[in-house]
């Protein structure tokens, strides 16, 4: 392997040869470099989508009440389900695989906000009332203070916890919000913590414009009654999202007198399920990828193997030389192959570093330009990766040299002396 005169003359032939060595070596690098910018770009798809879904348990969902379309026990269809405490106390009750139940109200339509003012600040921004499961639902950061306990329900706290954005909005820069009083359509409230949001660009933005109190202060404070507008929850580890959906719905059908077969009076969102259709998108990526990338990587090796055995063809005349001076078929082979894998390997890693130096440029210029909009996050590829690729053209290096040195092997020396 380390035979000096076996890479001399390696490196003699390959100097001999410039336009078909480099050729040779293109066609290698193409399909490899390739390979390395399709998975970059693949991961950079999935880490920005993967941004957009941050900051959400991947076993939630949603469910929020409807007009019925169905008559059902002697009601007409067209009525509107109103969701109430009891209904809360029926789901904790009754269903067995829920891990966090979440029952929330917004303060008026949610998108036109509520006037909240601090001092001479004031801006429009969403009020809920939450329970502290909702923090197992949508996690968020708390840079300062804390969020909403079990005790702020109980004793109905006149307490609230602003986003970052808020907290901009109606504070000095270096004040601190925390143990500072804001007004909540003229009711005040002492804010006790200030979160940001896990997710980017827009969607954080629009996240930090919310204010959440206690459940029961928001209820009675703005005369809310006993009212549920939707029910955020969790299921237990092992249970599907689907699963414990089915029994919350049945449960609720039957307080509410809904026909089991009226699937427009709930609406429900499942994020379990949205999650699962994206990882199932990038798997398809992953394989389209792996196709692509290794169907033009093996259009390369083949181009390899071609110019090797027109090299065997050229050189018969000192094969049979060798061969008559007593070198073994082995040597011969092994020549054929080192140099086949040379020319793979140097081609392979030149497009791994181009290609792995391209996309951190990339994710370089996302940084720098601060793009936090873009759907496109931080391409790369693994070490695992750039490794397994390195093994694979090892490999492929030796397949490609394998048919040539092998014809190699086989030439006859006197047949090859005569050879022109």
């Amino acid at each position: 392997m380390f035979d000096y005169d076996k890479w001399h003359e390696i490196f003699l032939t390959l100097r001999k040869n410039k336009l078909r060595t480099f050729l040779t070596m293109f066609g290698v690098f193409w399909g490899i470099f390739m390979l390395v910018i399709l998975m970059g770009s693949g991961n950079g798809l999935e880490n920005g989508v993967a941004v957009e879904f941050s900051g959400w348990a991947t076993n939630s969902g949603f469910l929020w009440s409807n007009r019925t379309t169905m008559p059902y026990d002697g009601l007409q269809p067209g009525r509107f389900i109103r969701f109430t405490n009891d209904d809360t106390e029926a789901l904790r009750s009754k269903v067995k695989n829920l891990d966090n139940l979440a029952p929330r109200v917004i303060m008026g339509r949610g998108s036109t906000g509520n006037n909240i003012v601090h001092g001479n600040k004031s801006g429009a921004f969403r009020v809920y009332g939450d329970y502290p499961d909702y923090q197992k639902v949508q996690i968020v950061d708390i840079l300062n203070g804390r969020h909403l306990n079990k005790l702020d329900i109980l004793e109905k706290r006149k307490v609230a916890v602003i986003g970052n954005h808020i907290a901009k909005v109606l504070f000095e820069k270096n004040e601190n919000p925390v143990g500072k009083y804001i007004q909540v359509n003229t009711i005040y409230f002492k804010v006790i913590g200030v979160f940001r949001s896990k997710r980017k660009a827009e969607q954080a933005d629009r996240d930090e414009q919310t204010v959440y109190v206690p459940f029961s202060t928001f209820q009675q404070a703005f005369n809310y009654g006993n009212k549920v507008n939707w029910f955020a929850f969790t299921a237990k580890p092992g249970i599907k999202v689907s699963e414990l959906e089915n029994d919350i719905v049945k449960v609720l059908n039957d307080r509410h007198h809904i026909h089991p077969d009226d699937k427009n009076a709930l609406g429900k969102e499942n994020l379990e399920e949205e999650f699962g259709k994206v990882s199932r998108l990038f798997n398809g990526i992953d394989i389209f990828v792996w196709i692509v990338g290794v169907g033009t990587l093996l259009a390369g090796v083949i181009g390899v193997s071609n110019i090797m055995l027109i090299i065997v063809k050229e050189r018969t005349k000192e094969i049979g030389i060798r061969k008559s001076l007593g070198a073994t078929p082995m040597s011969i082979v092994s020549m054929i192959i080192q140099e086949s894998t040379f020319i793979t390997l140097v081609a392979g890693y030149m497009g791994i570093f181009l290609g792995t130096l391209i996309l951190a440029g990339v994710s370089y210029a996302i940084e720098m330009l601060e793009l936090d909009n873009m759907m496109f996050k931080n391409p790369e590829i693994s070490w695992q990766t750039a490794l397994v690729a390195l093994v694979v053209l090892v490999a492929s290096g030796m397949l490609a040299g394998l048919i040539p040195a092998r014809k190699a092997a086989k030439v006859n020396p006197i047949i090859a002396l005569h050879a022109e």
